[in-house]
């Protein structure tokens, strides 16, 4: 056990290995948008966020929860 603690130690003294503090708002922030993206289109039956694009609202709002799943998988 003293060994991890050590190890984490040092990737934290050198600096590497640890994410910057926007990373985990950023990625729950986008998680959120797409979902609220999501739903204002059911909500509107397709009239928001984006008119006359139809189904492609889905496809941006599930963009934006796939990209902050990814981030979320690279969190240290």
């Amino acid at each position: 056990m003293a060994r991890k603690n050590s190890d984490a130690a040092a990737r934290a003294a050198s600096g590497g290995g640890l994410n910057p503090r926007w990373w985990v708002p950023t990625a729950l922030g986008l998680m959120l948008l797409g979902l609220v993206w999501v739903m204002t289109y059911y909500i509107s039956s397709g009239a928001y966020p984006i008119p006359n694009v139809d189904a492609i609202n889905i496809v941006i709002g599930f963009a934006f929860i796939m990209v902050g799943f990814i981030m979320m998988t690279r969190w240290k």
